[in-house]
């Protein structure tokens, strides 16, 4: 497994390593959504002028529509999916065995140049060498490209222009419209089929999830994120899925967070101070996983473990209706089927 941390780790870094799940305002809007380009649905060409006004509230522009496109591995996962192809991508790309990591979605990785696989990594190099007309990327904080080493960022943005989406500081249902908007505007047909109908299954399932969290008042699911040293413990309200989730009716467990405010840090003889039926485990490559936890004994006594109620937790979601779907439909199952644990 990837190790992210390094000795002088900021707060983003520490995000990527897998301690915490969105940093930024609880309830800010997630941007403006209003995008320019072809932003009409269809996938035919567009003559012309195009410009993206992005979460930053900068509008990216270009003489004509952009196709070498570079993007954060989450957010070319999210436009394949709406059948814009990438060039190049950085990020958590594919696992020490070669295989595709989890936030690579349906792309195939053997197919884009990565120009990282970790954080702090991103050959300019070889991004300038793709010809770049556009950089795309999530943004946890304000301003902040994830993922975009701030040593080497004004080299990489004095090559193209860039475009920044929310991870944080909204809502998945809010998320998934701006990466819409941005497919729309680079050409994707946002009302064909495969679209319309998975964003069907999604509210289907959004549906669901209200309705297994109102027939169990009394779950309470916790979020976590495990190392080698500490479990993390985060604030719903804090990402843009578990806010959601939180909309939709399920109740979570509220960490004393620090002084940053978006996670608490337990040490493993403490990781039993919360009651929770339900565990959501970080699934991301850089977060130990729970089948390396059963060394670890106060983790194998938590109530939650020995009734079998811990589940994966997309802890950066694709922000497509088809990915994030399954997304809802996991939770709901699982709570559906939740017992009280404690």
């Amino acid at each position: 497994m990837p190790k992210v941390r390094t000795t002088s780790l900021s707060r983003r870094g520490l995000l990527a390593a897998g301690g915490a799940v969105g940093l930024g305002a609880v309830l800010a809007a997630c941007g403006d959504s209003d995008s320019k380009g072809s932003g009409s649905g269809s996938s035919s060409e567009k003559s012309g002028p195009w410009t993206f006004k992005d979460d930053r509230g900068l509008t990216a522009k270009a003489k004509s529509t952009p196709k070498n496109i570079v993007a954060f591995i989450g957010v070319a996962a999210a436009l394949h999916d709406y059948g814009i192809e990438v060039k190049g991508v950085f990020g958590p790309t594919k696992t020490k065995d070669g295989k595709p990591d989890v936030q690579a979605g349906d792309l195939d990785i053997s197919k884009v140049e990565i120009l990282g696989n970790v954080w702090g990594e991103f050959n300019v190099e070889k991004y300038a060498a793709l010809g770049p007309e556009l950089l795309v990327t999530a943004m946890w904080e304000k301003d902040a490209l994830w993922y975009v080493p701030d040593e080497s960022k004004d080299k990489i943005l004095k090559l193209a222009p860039s475009v920044a989406l929310w991870a944080a500081q909204t809502t998945v249902p809010k998320a998934i419209q701006r990466h819409e908007d941005l497919a729309a505007s680079l050409g994707a047909d946002v009302k064909a089929a495969k679209v319309t109908a998975a964003k069907a299954r999604f509210e289907k399932a959004a549906a669901r999830l209200r309705a297994a969290a109102k027939s169990k008042p009394n779950i309470k699911v916790m979020i976590g994120s495990a190392s080698q040293d500490l479990f993390y413990v985060s604030l719903a309200k804090m990402s843009a899925d578990t806010l959601y989730f939180q909309e939709l009716g399920v109740k979570f467990v509220e960490p004393k967070v620090n002084s940053a405010g978006f996670f608490e840090e337990l040490s493993w003889e403490n990781v039993d101070k919360y009651d929770a039926d339900i565990i959501m485990m970080d699934n991301r490559s850089s977060a130990l996983q729970p089948d390396a936890l059963t060394s670890k004994p106060t983790w194998t006594q938590l109530p939650a473990v020995k009734t079998g109620q811990v589940i994966p937790r997309t802890t950066e979601p694709i922000y497509s209706y088809d990915k994030c779907a399954p997304i809802l439909e996991d939770l709901a199952k699982a709570i559906e089927g939740a017992k009280k644990a404690g």
